[in-house]
């Protein structure tokens, strides 16, 4: 899919993408507490870029926690965001949040941020290149240092072993009342659209965006988490 159908894709789950995925919280609420751990020593007034926000839930998740820190909120899909927007709105922490509806390549680079989170993204990107180019985008926005917490789906595709956490991964999906009809999508995007690479794979292209030793903090079935910090001098 290209930039276009994948916003479109987003646009016409947005009303229902909540309830939808509601089952499977269990997994979100795990990794935003590993998520709270990895950004504990970020400062008190930290500025925060959430890219792909969706619907908001981990930036609603940071912004309970950290009453001082400010969001800046990066989605191409409007539906979406005018959830996320309502969301935070009900929250108190609107005044917080600055929304930007689009990519992140159209993202004015202005006071840098002290850290990013980017959840289930990059993998829409099928080119090597564009996927490093991507996570390069992000480090620009960053201060020298500033952390990336991102999460992918992950696995070899080649091995037994993706075969088995693939079933897994279905059966979770249909113990979640996730319609045939969207199972039978996820199906396609997986082996169409979504860029199901190696842990290792991804990890490599993250630095090559720019960025230091991406550490695995989390795992999930196929969803694989990192936690990594922009170099100090990013490459060229």
């Amino acid at each position: 899919m290209n930039q276009e159908e994948i916003k479109a894709l987003f646009d016409q789950q947005a009303a229902s993408y909540d309830t939808q995925w509601a089952k499977t919280a269990p997994i979100r609420n795990c990794l935003h507490l590993l998520l709270g751990s990895m950004f504990a020593e970020l400062p008190a007034d930290a500025k925060v870029l959430c890219v792909g926000v969706g619907t908001g839930d981990e930036l609603l998740y940071l912004a309970s926690e950290h009453p001082g820190w400010s969001f800046t909120a990066v989605e191409p899909s409007g539906a979406m965001l005018d959830i996320c927007r309502q969301r935070t709105g009900k929250e108190g922490v609107a005044p917080r949040c600055t929304f930007h509806e689009g990519y992140l390549d159209s993202l004015p680079i202005s006071e840098p941020h002290d850290a990013a989170t980017c959840f289930l993204v990059s993998q829409f990107i099928l080119d090597e290149s564009e996927r490093s180019k991507f996570f390069r985008e992000i480090a620009e926005r960053l201060k020298p240092g500033g952390l990336l917490a991102s999460s992918d789906l992950a696995s070899d595709v080649e091995s037994p072993e993706y075969e088995v956490l693939l079933r897994a991964w279905m059966n979770m999906m249909s113990a979640a009342d996730i319609s045939p009809e969207a199972m039978e999508r996820m199906r396609k995007a997986y082996a169409n659209d979504v860029g199901v690479l190696p842990p290792a794979k991804v990890a490599s292209t993250i630095e090559s965006g720019g960025f230091e030793l991406p550490v695995q903090f989390f795992q999930a079935g196929l969803i694989h988490a990192w936690l990594s910090r922009r170099a100090r001098i990013n490459a060229a």
